[in-house]
């Protein structure tokens, strides 16, 4: 309310000053507007054009909402990034143990197990991530793929997974033969 009074009584100021200068423009008079050299200087002196006082009273400040954003956004970033990070980390490991068992000369099949439970932890991980839009879907789906793709390659590699292809093949030249 204290503002509102200061705020009419400084308008009334403003308008008591304002009253004594024209607010018109002096568009009519031709001889309002002239330029003078004085010196190296040109001096012009211009009709005052309409002006404009506006008093209001000022809401009470509100919470920056620039500030509140960015604290919400340094929770997500921190939040997302966690996700992300458990991610990768799974994903990690599970390279690591498919390396490591590609490497391993006399692996046996029964080894893949625990590399499928490593793969199941990671597929949580990134399903998790995805849910809360820390990964985008499509990554989450390349990601997985490219863990099963690795798995694939390794049972391959040491004759436990035979490709449907190579297969019919197989079975087409032991036929023909």
């Amino acid at each position: 309310m204290a503002t509102v009074v200061q705020c009419l009584s400084s308008c009334a100021n403003l308008n008591s000053k304002f009253k004594v200068l024209s607010l018109k423009g002096a568009s009519s008079s031709p001889t309002s507007s002239f330029s003078a050299r004085r010196g190296n200087m040109l001096v012009q002196n211009r009709p005052m054009r309409r002006q404009m006082v506006v008093c209001e009273a000022a809401p009470t400040k509100k919470a920056d909402s620039a500030a509140k954003r960015a604290r919400q956004a340094e929770k997500r970033r921190v939040y997302n990034k966690s996700k992300k990070s458990e991610a990768r980390t799974r994903m990690k490991k599970v390279l690591e143990a498919l390396d490591g068992l590609k490497k391993k000369a006399e692996a046996q099949p029964d080894e893949i197990v625990t590399v499928e439970k490593l793969i199941g932890e990671a597929y949580s991980a990134i399903d998790k991530a995805v849910k809360v839009r820390a990964l985008h879907k499509n990554t989450g789906a390349r990601r997985k793929s490219r863990l099963a793709r690795r798995k694939k390659a390794v049972e391959i590699h040491h004759g436990w997974y035979v490709p449907a292809t190579a297969a019919a093949a197989e079975e087409a030249v032991a036929m023909a033969a």
